[in-house]
């Protein structure tokens, strides 16, 4: 196979450096375009009003001053040399679960591929800033997992999103194939803090899941340390109210 790599960590993100090992696993045929700069929770956002530079770091690997986005753009239509057969955007640094997905530059790479008609797989391995990340369980786990998704194949307007739990390699419970879930919004944070001027500013963050989410989700899956497969549509329409508003309007 052909595979394309990209991130939202960045280019020099340890991440991506095991998706690379994943990918080796895989074939010898890999391009890499990721963002120059990390890019976390840029969704699936395209540069617009600013000039994209790129910056060849050798003849297999790119650095675009954009979006994940951007570089699935520009990887696709102007670097990689024919269409590749598989996109795996990742590893994260950290969980893309429940609404993640939604802020994800990670799975928006993988979006914006699968809108592009290339099959698309993002990878996330679960962990929390101040500890060591797991980067061994993603890298033994996935190659047999992306094998088995490619040989099975999947619809064109669906991706694929895969979490990993932060649980060394021979303790991962099993590949469970799920929804994604809802994690409680409790959960947010909005730190108010001052700089050095005396101006104040704010950081929004995340703390923890403060409960044993319900089973059945993928965000239920991670939290009973199995490994969560969750196939996204690309499709938003909601079929339900879609039937409630046409009777509403006559149509």
């Amino acid at each position: 196979m052909k595979i394309l790599l990209t991130n939202d960590d960045g280019i020099h993100a340890p991440g991506l450096k095991t998706l690379e090992n994943i990918a080796r696993e895989l074939t010898d045929d890999i391009w890499i375009v990721a963002p120059a700069h990390e890019q976390s929770g840029a969704g699936h956002s395209l540069s617009l009003t600013n000039p994209l530079r790129m910056q060849k770091l050798d003849d297999r690997r790119f650095a675009v001053a954009g979006t994940p986005t951007d570089c699935v753009m520009m990887a696709l239509r102007k670097v990689v040399q024919g269409v590749p057969d598989l996109v795996l955007s990742g590893v994260n640094r950290g969980a893309n679960l429940a609404e993640d997905v939604t802020y994800s530059g990670t799975v928006a790479a993988a979006m914006e591929a699968t809108l592009l008609g290339v099959p698309s797989i993002a990878l996330s391995q679960v962990g929390y800033f101040g500890q060591d990340i797991r980067w061994q369980t993603a890298e033994r786990h996935a190659p047999d997992i992306i094998r088995k998704l490619v040989d099975k194949g999947w619809p064109a307007d669906v991706l694929m999103n895969v979490n990993f739990p932060d649980v060394e390699p021979d303790d991962v419970k099993g590949v469970h194939v799920v929804p994604h879930g809802r994690r409680d919004q409790s959960d947010i944070t909005i730190d108010a803090r001052v700089d050095g001027r005396n101006v104040p500013y704010f950081w929004i963050g995340l703390r923890r899941q403060r409960h044993l989410p319900e089973p059945g989700t993928d965000i239920g899956v991670i939290w009973r340390e199995g490994i969560s497969v969750t196939p996204i549509s690309l499709d938003l329409t909601d079929p339900r109210s879609l039937a409630e508003m046409g009777r509403v309007f006559g149509d």
